[in-house]
């Protein structure tokens, strides 16, 4: 797979979300024009999250958008979600390819350029990397930086998503190293305005790969595709 919306990836976490309804942030993410859109929760019991993700995942079809579930495969299976996405301690990346098939989205997370090239291997249609900037969305994360973005581009043909602390202010830097898209939490999820938010992110992404066509139309280019 290799076209995948992938310039605002929104997470959707009850856990950062001020107490405001997931379906609430969803519908703003859509309309301020996301693409793709990954539910994480790992802990909530199946018999109440079901329902609530179907729901989520009816409002993402609607919209056209990429309904992604994080870690867990049964709940994937289960809404008929549009793909997985597992980390470095969840069910190992061939394993969740060989269960989703090839037709759903496999993202797996990564802290090296091994991990990215393993996830790769395994049949990732994209790697995430990470955490590039300071984050308070996990109690525990590992700071990997940009460099480690650029050093993952050079390797990996899949498309890469920049994940960690990734602000509006921020994002360009991504793109800039390498990343096809960044995944977003608090950004968005936190935001006064979800909406706005979204937007401003979703353009500034743009932005950068337009300055980023510029450079490499220059002859000076940073990276090839």
């Amino acid at each position: 797979m290799t076209s995948l919306p992938l310039d605002v990836y929104a997470i959707l976490d009850s856990t950062i979300s001020g107490g405001r309804d997931l379906r609430e942030i969803l519908r703003a993410v859509i309309a301020g024009g996301g693409k793709m859109v990954q539910l994480r929760n790992k802990t909530g019991p199946m018999g109440q999250l079901l329902p609530y993700a179907r729901e989520l995942r009816h409002l993402a079809r609607e919209a056209h958008v990429n309904f992604i579930v994080n870690d867990r495969l049964d709940l994937a299976l289960a809404i008929e979600a549009d793909g997985l996405h597992v980390g470095q301690d969840d069910l190992p990346a061939r394993e969740a390819r060989r269960l989703l098939g090839r037709e759903r989205i496999l993202g797996v997370s990564s802290h090296s350029v091994a991990e990215a090239l393993k996830g790769e291997a395994d049949g990732a249609d994209y790697v995430a990397v990470g955490s590039i900037f300071p984050t308070h969305t996990k109690a525990e994360f590992t700071l990997v930086g940009l460099e480690l973005l650029k050093q993952v581009r050079e390797r990996c043909s899949v498309p890469l998503v920049a994940i960690g602390g990734i602000t509006v202010e921020n994002i360009g830097e991504a793109i800039k190293a390498g990343a096809d898209g960044a995944a977003v939490v608090s950004a968005i999820g936190a935001a006064p305005d979800p909406e706005r938010a979204t937007r401003q992110l979703v353009q500034a992404v743009r932005d950068a790969k337009v300055a980023d066509l510029g450079v490499r139309g220059s002859g000076s280019g940073v990276r090839d595709g």
